[in-house]
């Protein structure tokens, strides 16, 4: 999902060690798709071992998730389960994008020019069950747990959130605050220097904190009012209104107080209004408590170098991150609050 919600949420910049000893439910479809692709060839084709099976995905768990558990961070993981019917229409919108982003690479290809390949590559980015099914594996060797949801994952990273079983939820994608996420990272496995597409220039990405109270002190909203402000610019389900984005609708809220005084005012309908509401509200999730164990560290040699090939001098090093005393919780001081 990808409600631009930025230009209304309160974002506070982070260092990474502050999240030591502290449990973060990442959003698993949105870290996999982010590995498969960022974690390319120049030519934008995927990492592949010496029989031709991607790995993109596995490197990008393994060796990025390392540098996160060696700063303390206890890694959960949460898996999409089958999408809402409201959700299909969106899902067949990307699905054809993929396709035509298909054949313009193939078409930068033949013409040499390998920035377009890239970034034409990155838009093809397809996550499929066999992969998915390989970093549950993996997870597991790991000692990192992971659950399944229902439906959708940022639904439940919010419901792990809200029963106290994370401290935070990680996911790029502002509408996880929709399905009721109290405390959010974003760019937590992207920090560092991100080239900017067709230009020669870099930026620095760092790990920061939606402040989800904050916002809705900021914004005069509560939850269900900015759940119906992305309504009104569209959602995974449902289009929204032509003309609508984060300042026009927040205005709108403020002025209506509901979606439906909002449609009455400025003459327009959405269809369903009630039931893509629920799917932000009350969204199927499954009680679930993670347990943090103990990699096993030649079960995961094993997986990853005799198996996918990895290069095993690289893999044990990033495993002595995985094995190593982590710190405690970091105690709170009068700076905290």
């Amino acid at each position: 999902m990808g409600i631009q919600l930025g230009p209304l949420l309160e974002t506070r910049k982070i260092k990474l060690d502050e999240l030591s000893g502290q449990s973060v439910a990442i959003d698993g479809y949105n870290v996999l798709y982010q590995f498969l692709t960022s974690i390319r060839q120049a030519d934008g084709t995927l990492l592949t071992d010496s029989k031709g099976r991607v790995t993109s995905h596995l490197s990008g768990l393994f060796f990025r998730f390392s540098n996160l558990v060696e700063n303390g961070l206890k890694i959960c993981l949460v898996f999409d389960g089958k999408p809402p019917a409201l959700k299909m229409d969106v899902l067949e919108v990307r699905r054809q994008r993929k396709l035509r982003a298909q054949v313009q690479w193939e078409a930068a290809i033949e013409a040499g020019d390998m920035e377009t390949a890239r970034t034409k590559a990155q838009q093809t980015t397809k996550l499929d069950a066999t992969m998915i099914q390989e970093s549950k594996k993996l997870l597991d060797f790991l000692g990192i747990p992971w659950v399944q949801a229902p439906s959708e994952g940022e639904a439940q990273v919010a419901h792990l959130l809200s029963t106290g079983k994370v401290d935070y939820g990680a996911s790029q994608d502002f509408d996880t605050v929709l399905f009721g996420a109290s405390k959010l990272v974003r760019n937590l496995t992207l920090s560092g220097r991100r080239k900017l597409p067709k230009q020669q220039k870099w930026v620095e990405v760092t790990p920061e904190i939606i402040e989800v109270e904050k916002s809705f002190e900021t914004l005069n909203l509560n939850r269900e009012q900015l759940v119906d402000v992305a309504i009104l610019m569209g959602t995974d389900f449902n289009q929204g209104i032509d003309g609508i984005g984060p300042k026009k609708g927040l205005k709108l809220l403020q002025e209506c107080e509901n979606a439906e005084k909002a449609l009455e005012k400025i003459g327009k309908r959405i269809e369903n209004l009630e039931e893509i509401r629920s799917l932000f509200l009350d969204h199927p999730v499954e009680d679930f408590t993670p347990e943090w164990k103990s990699p096993d560290v030649e079960s995961t040699i094993s997986f990853l170098c005799e198996n996918y090939s990895f290069n095993r001098p690289r893999v044990e090093k990033a495993l002595d991150k995985y094995v190593q005393e982590k710190p405690t919780a970091r105690q709170l001081t009068l700076g905290d609050f």
